[in-house]
């Protein structure tokens, strides 16, 4: 089953509400991503948003750490509402089990987060460790990019290795330019959630765009 994350960087904060109940009516998953401005170079939203979202939320929320030292900060989103948490392989290299383990102590689903030009095999030995993959098809840091078309054969290739481990359970997420136009491939190389954040939010009826990726 495909899942719709939309994702919240790319909603009207001026009117927030209306569109989380968009979420809650038509998608699956808030998509928050959460910017220090360090490891990507923008600033994006933190814990009182996400509070503030997950008073009104239906649907899980899906918090995606693009911060150094994501260790320091998964309790508190867990406590902030997080059922969904992942963070970058790049941000935390040698760390990346022992904080795979922490997020799922707190009872949230740990994911683990590459950028398109991290090799997806740097990933593989924590395949077994993960509840989700969460692959970059655009480089983290900056809503509207255009869908890199290699993106393809990384969700292939991570498929291929979940499925030989025995993990076929486990989902691929995608984000970064997927939209009715392009889901449908996505899903097709092995994503089972699609991020999506200007496609849903600018769209002229974002029940329609949503449900065409669905679709």
């Amino acid at each position: 089953m495909v899942q719709i994350a939309p994702s919240i960087l790319a909603a009207d904060f001026l009117h927030l509400e209306k569109d989380v109940e968009t979420v809650n009516a038509y998608a699956d998953i808030f998509h928050l991503d959460i910017m220090d401005g360090t490891f990507v170079p923008n600033i994006s939203f933190g814990f009182p948003v996400v509070e503030a979202i997950a008073r009104k939320a239906e649907k899980p929320l899906d918090v995606h750490l693009m911060i150094v030292h994501p260790e320091k900060y998964v309790e508190r989103f867990a406590q902030a509402g997080a059922a969904m948490i992942s963070f970058h392989y790049e941000a935390a290299r040698e760390q990346t089990a022992a904080i795979l383990e922490q997020i799922r102590s707190l009872g949230v689903k740990a994911g683990l987060v590459i950028n398109p030009d991290c090799p997806v095999q740097e990933i593989f030995p924590y395949l077994g460790q993960v509840d989700f993959v969460l692959l970059m098809s655009v480089f983290a840091g900056f809503g509207g990019q255009k869908f890199i078309p290699e993106s393809l054969e990384r969700i292939r290739a991570v498929r291929a290795q979940l499925d030989l481990l025995g993990h076929p359970e486990v989902p691929i997420e995608v984000d970064g330019g997927i939209g009715p136009a392009n889901a449908a491939a996505v899903v097709a190389a092995g994503a089972s959630i699609l991020v999506a954040g200007s496609s849903v939010f600018k769209a002229p009826s974002p029940a329609e765009a949503i449900a065409r990726m669905r679709g």
